[in-house]
């Protein structure tokens, strides 16, 4: 029997995290432009698999009470993507300062910029409490923050 293949999470070069996106006609308006608020649900899959690539799980860390609600998101949109566009959603965690991990995150077709964000994250307790992230998370994100 064949294993069925899996998803892709991505790769890492040097810092950056990089996940390919495909551009499905679903992801677009009627004018065959990708729709504003799908460039949010592109960041946040970088976003978590970043997080899956380096050995931290969504599941995992809410079997500890822990969990992530976002404080600050600042995009700049650059370019259009249209359907059928192969997208690289681009993540760097740069540090964790207290509760807040701060992102750095651009969204690329090729050489040219599509969009590019600034994202605040809070560690929170799963009813909303901000927390320090646990030590073993700071551990694992350490080897990819600035230096």
């Amino acid at each position: 029997m064949s294993e069925i293949p899996q998803p892709s999470s991505g790769v890492f070069d040097g810092r950056e995290h990089q996940l390919p996106v495909r551009i499905y006609y679903e992801d677009t308006d009627f004018s065959g432009i990708v729709y504003h608020a799908n460039y949010l649900r592109y960041f946040e899959r970088g976003r978590s698999d970043f997080f899956r690539m380096v050995g931290i799980s969504h599941t995992e860390l809410a079997a500890v009470d822990t969990a992530f609600a976002l404080t600050r998101m600042e995009i700049d949109f650059k370019r259009a993507a249209r359907v059928d566009d192969a997208l690289l959603v681009r993540t760097t965690y740069d540090r964790v300062k207290g509760a807040r991990l701060h992102v750095s995150q651009k969204i690329t077709r090729g050489d040219e910029l599509i969009a590019v964000a600034v994202v605040e994250a809070i560690c929170i307790t799963l009813d909303g409490r901000p927390r320090k992230p646990t030590a073993e998370m700071v551990a694992r994100l350490a080897p990819w923050f600035e230096v």
